[in-house]
């Protein structure tokens, strides 16, 4: 007892001298703790609200500011400390074989208590400073191509690069304009000189606006505003230009392209401050005219002229081919391209046109070029050019795709459906015995024009443009030729005499003003006659016997012209009935939304019959009955047109269908069954995937068979919809009685499916069941997989992925699938050979993306992703590893669970229990040039997602590798050791 007093004694003692504070610490060493204590959990809560507004700031693609990031893990490592302090004070605190208490110890626990409570508050304290300033704004990087097709960057070119940049680093200049014929290269030249401008760091912003001959200043303020993060919601031009105004003077140097000005435009008017104004606002004009760029205030012009000899011999070498090198050829194409007078867009026509022609025509062309026709053309495009591009249609093959080039150029830019439409009507296919064919041949006259470059090559398959030089051209020969009149973007005109109209074969007024119609268009001989107004809340009022002499007109397109009732000599046109349309072969009601009623046997009237499209109408369709009239028409009636080979039909009752409906062979469909919008919820598409376009899948994809399912009513077993095994894009909202897509809805495998979009199945419990199948190919075509909010469905594939299974497959998304364990179970390592694009999100029960199988001697040593560009992960608590060998992957909706590993883990954590990796420590966690060699966009989000990062980043990798890092948690030291230098948007 003496030793135990006097060990007190000689503890207390240590405090000498003692203080009212020091002894404090030991009075309230219990209250310290306690109050450490409550400090955590009220910084817990502060932590976890503000990461529920971080992470909801992220989903909609919002920038997290820094200093927040930092405070969330400053609070977290914070809150970690002081809880393990609280857990070692409680093994310390006694002594004497835990019968006494250690004073000293106390002491030491009590005044570093209420150090740690200090620092947890100042933390709560900064946190409520942040107020609502939690995120900014991301605004999307402007992309300017590197280059065009055909373009190259000349020396004459680079020369006017260097005089532009020169001009506009000059503090004393605040607009530069470049001006030149159309077709000369002006837009190329300036979004080389932005591209030059973004990558050497010239100006901090540089935004791009085309203005064209009609501008519309909304438009152009809105895609100012768009690139700078501005949102415009006023209607009012000038509010819209104020708030333009103030945004753009905020910007110390920013670099404004305003393309194609055709006419004076006031920029006040648009909102751009110059001059004295803001000198740091900089604009780069560029107009055919001169004297435009004069009105605007531009101090430095710089005309673009034509290219030199061995620049021009260059590009016309490359648009013709190196053949035009041979001997007996190139003299005369060497002339040939001289005399298109060094103008790039006369060299690429030509030389396109004159590609693998023989001698004797390459001689006619440089005959008919160095002496052109002097025919007036007031279009501003010299005789050169006027002169080459009539070359060109004149060599084009056959006298129909010549009317072909003339109808686009009255038309552009519009769809390929509109085209065909109209070509339909003027009788150009009347060789052609079904629509079909001459679908196929519209599409080969215009891949020949794209061919030619009289129509620019964009990509689209179901629209065309043309170059504005080239409609010029292509107009002032139908003018010449009074093959048409057209009026384009004009406000003031006037018509031809009535002398004049009777000689014209096409009337075509687009976007102008449509005012003086005369009482009777006199046009006999008129078959074509669009009238497209400007205004087309304003409908000109058509005269009653306007149609009185247009007796051989064949095409009527008044679309646009709000017409509240037609005159009455349109009757002259059409007969008395649809019904009497009995050598109808298409017919298009596409987005007539108020017609609900079409009077019975109307439809099954039309025999001949071949194409019908009703995409969102509303017609009230009848179930046919026996012994029953109705008021409307029934889906039976389009069973009995034999020669319907297309249709696209929106029907929200599922119970109406007849059998057999989607039994019949169609060569093209667009069919959505089902009662409401087959959208994906915001929250998954404009949200997550807003900031990466690289994962959308394209729209304007080529898909002739299109079917959307969503089902109130009808089991997916009925007769009623049997019969789909042909379609390319599929669309599964909603089903009764599916458990298994392959087995239940097509045996044979789905051989021509490309899209397979699945959502909202509860019932789903996988994609294919290999297990029921009789001996085929899974999806042999399909390069999309979206699976969406399939909350039941544990696995895509029961059983290993085969390699002809998936074959073409590109793109795989899941989202919101609750319980999948993966994605596949691949059998071999060269399964998904063409796989481009995977995103996986709020997928909670995931274990691994792929789990392979064992089959093969070091498979997971052998497995790569050779195409694999962008991986996006996020929200995924349970993923380890990307890739795992297993014998059996995780649990499958057939199969008792078990999971064997087998071999190391790709991609994976520490192991939480010996903070020991789980693969030897030579061996790289992420080896992306062997398993990814191509990965071009990782991105990752959600605080789960933690099997990525774990060791030394290739850095090299970061040249061509887009990051994108959300709020990550990298256990323990897991993240120190990435070493990063990517991009992080």
């Amino acid at each position: 007892m003496v030793e135990s007093i006097v060990t007190v004694l000689l503890e207390v003692k240590c405090f000498a001298p003692p203080t009212e504070r020091q002894l404090g610490y030991l009075r309230n060493y219990k209250a310290n703790f306690e109050n450490l204590k409550a400090e955590i959990d009220k910084l817990k809560d502060e932590s976890k609200s503000i990461q529920h507004r971080v992470s909801e700031a992220e989903r909609k693609g919002e920038k997290i500011e820094e200093k927040v990031e930092n405070w969330l893990v400053s609070a977290n490592n914070t809150i970690e400390q002081a809880a393990k302090f609280i857990e070692d004070g409680e093994t310390s605190k006694r002594c004497f074989k835990s019968l006494c208490p250690n004073l000293k110890t106390r002491y030491q626990l009590s005044k570093k208590a209420e150090t740690e409570v200090k620092a947890l508050v100042e933390l709560k304290e900064e946190a409520r400073r942040f107020d609502d300033r939690i995120f900014y704004r991301t605004i999307a990087e402007e992309v300017w191509p590197k280059s065009n097709k055909g373009y190259e960057a000349f020396k004459s070119r680079l020369s006017t690069l260097k005089s532009i940049q020169d001009a506009l680093t000059d503090v004393n200049v605040s607009i530069v304009g470049v001006y030149g014929m159309g077709g000369i290269g002006k837009t190329t030249l300036v979004k080389e000189f932005a591209r030059q401008a973004s990558e050497e760091k010239l100006f901090d912003q540089v935004v791009f606006s085309e203005v064209s001959q009609t501008p519309d200043i909304k438009k152009i303020q809105g895609e100012i505003a768009e690139k700078l993060g501005l949102e415009l919601s006023e209607e009012a031009e000038s509010r819209r230009a104020s708030r333009l105004y103030e945004r753009l003077k905020k910007e110390k140097m920013i670099l404004v392209i305003l393309d194609n000005i055709w006419k004076y435009l006031d920029l006040e008017t648009v909102g751009i401050p110059f001059g004295d104004d803001h000198r740091g606002c900089k604009l780069l004009l560029t107009a055919r005219d001169r004297n435009v760029l004069l009105s605007m205030g531009s101090e430095t012009n710089f005309l673009i002229g034509i290219l030199n000899e061995q620049e021009a011999w260059r590009l016309f070498k490359i648009m013709a081919g190196n053949y035009v090198e041979n001997r007996e050829l190139k003299s005369t194409a060497t002339n040939v391209a001289k005399a298109c007078g060094g103008l790039p867009i006369a060299l690429t026509t030509v030389a396109k046109a004159l590609r693998n022609k023989e001698l004797p025509v390459w001689k006619n062309a440089l005959q008919e070029l160095q002496t052109p026709s002097e025919a007036s053309f007031d279009e501003g495009v010299p005789v050169e050019a006027y002169s080459t591009i009539e070359l060109s249609y004149k060599y084009l093959r056959g006298e129909q795709l010549k009317k072909t080039f003339l109808l686009c150029s009255l038309i552009t830019p519009t769809s390929i459906m509109d085209l065909f439409k109209y070509s339909m009507g003027l009788g150009a296919f009347e060789s052609v015995h079904k629509l079909e064919d001459a679908h196929n041949k519209l599409h080969a006259w215009v891949h020949q024009l794209r061919d030619s470059c009289l129509l620019l090559e964009d990509g689209s398959s179901k629209f065309f443009s043309m170059h504005d030089v080239v409609r010029d051209v292509a107009i002032s020969i139908a003018r010449r030729d009074k093959i048409a009149f057209t009026v384009r973007n004009e406000d003031v005109w006037n018509w031809p005499d009535a002398d004049a109209l009777k000689k014209y074969f096409a009337i075509c007024l687009k976007d102008s003003i449509i005012n003086d119609i005369p009482e009777v268009l006199e046009s006999t001989q008129v078959e074509f006659l669009f009238m497209s107004p400007k205004n087309s809340f304003v409908g000109p009022n058509v005269p009653e016997n306007f149609f009185k002499r247009t007796k051989k007109l064949r095409v009527l397109d008044l679309t646009r012209m709000r017409l509240l009732s037609l005159p009455s000599s349109i009757d002259l046109l059409l007969p008395k009935a649809l019904g009497q349309l009995t050598k109808l072969r298409l017919l298009d009601l596409r987005d007539c939304f108020h017609l609900k009623v079409i009077a019975p046997n109307v439809l099954s009237s039309l025999i001949r019959l071949e194409e019908l499209y009703m995409g969102n109408c509303s017609v009230e369709w009848e179930l046919e009955r026996a012994n029953s009239e109705r008021s409307n028409a029934s889906l039976d009636e389009l069973m009995l047109l034999p020669w319907l080979n297309t249709l696209e039909i929106d029907v929200k009752n599922d119970s109406i269908l007849p059998e057999g409906f989607l039994a019949r062979k169609l060569e093209r469909f667009k069919i959505s069954i089902g009662n409401e919008s087959f959208m994906p919820p915001k929250s998954v598409t404009r949200e997550w995937f807003q900031s990466r376009p690289h994962f959308l899948i394209n729209s304007n994809r080529e898909s002739l068979r299109e079917l959307k399912l969503k089902l109130d009513f009808m089991d997916i077993c009925s007769m009623k919809l049997q019969g789909i095994n042909n379609v390319e894009y599929l669309w599964l909202d909603k089903l009764q009685g599916v458990k298994n897509v392959l087995f239940d809805l097509d045996t044979e495998g789905f051989s021509q499916l490309k899209h397979l979009h699945v959502q909202n199945n509860p019932n789903f419990l996988c994609i294919v069941d290999s297990m029921e199948m009789v001996a085929c190919e899974a999806f042999p075509l399909l390069e999309s997989l979206i699976l969406h909010n399939l909350i039941n469905m544990e696995r895509i594939c029961i059983d290993q992925l085969k390699v002809e299974s998936f074959n073409e497959l590109k793109i795989i998304q899941a989202y919101n699938c609750d319980k999948l364990s993966n994605i596949f179970w691949l059998s071999t390592t060269k399964c998904l050979p063409r796989l481009e694009r995977i995103a996986v999100v709020n997928c909670s029960k995931m274990k691994e993306i792929f789990a392979i199988g064992e089959e093969v001697d070091n498979a997971i040593e052998k497995i790569e992703f050779p195409q694999l560009r962008s991986l996006s992960l996020g929200n995924l608590p349970e993923v380890t590893n990307f890739c795992r060998e297993v014998k059996t992957p995780s649990a499958s909706p057939n199969r008792p669970s078990s999971q064997e590993d087998t071999s190391t883990l790709l991609f994976n954590e520490k192991n939480k229990e010996n903070n020991q990796l789980d693969i030897p420590a030579q061996q790289p966690l992420l080896p992306f040039e062997k398993i990814l060699p191509n990965l071009k966009d990782l991105s990752l989000n959600g605080k789960d997602v933690k099997m990525i990062l774990q060791a030394d980043f290739p850095q090299h990798l970061f040249g061509s590798l887009r990051t994108r890092l959300g709020q990550l948690r990298c256990h323990r030291a897991a993240a120190p050791q990435a070493n990063f230098r990517g991009t992080f948007p």
